[in-house]
């Protein structure tokens, strides 16, 4: 089979001998470049291209989980910030009608 390999079946997994994503401006092909493939292959910096693509896009899912738990991690911290509100203002009052009732009852002592 010679087709030639797609994103999903790469024809190697090895990073050194892949092709450079980036395409070629008309200012950098000459004729002799433009029908050279083996090129891409002996340019100095397309080792670390590459292999900075790959470690980027090796690093995306992490970054993505990251930001994902921080998002989880402000949303449970609000809503215990919340749900600490409605339990204080539920003990006011309950603390309020406490009072109110001990109130009562001092009158209710006080005028028998």
């Amino acid at each position: 089979m010679n087709a030639a390999g797609t994103i999903d079946r790469p024809l190697t997994h090895d990073p050194l001998k892949q092709a450079l994503m980036t395409p070629h401006t008309t200012s950098e092909l000459t004729p002799s470049k433009a029908a050279s493939a083996t090129e891409d292959f002996i340019t100095t910096g397309a080792i670390t291209s590459r292999q900075n693509r790959t470690r980027e896009m090796q690093l995306i899912p992490e970054a993505l989980a990251r930001a994902h738990m921080a998002d989880r991690l402000r949303e449970a911290d609000a809503d215990r910030r919340a749900m600490r509100l409605v339990n204080a203002r539920r003990m006011q009052r309950r603390a309020e009608r406490a009072s109110l009732r001990a109130r009562r009852a001092l009158a209710m002592a006080v005028m028998h």
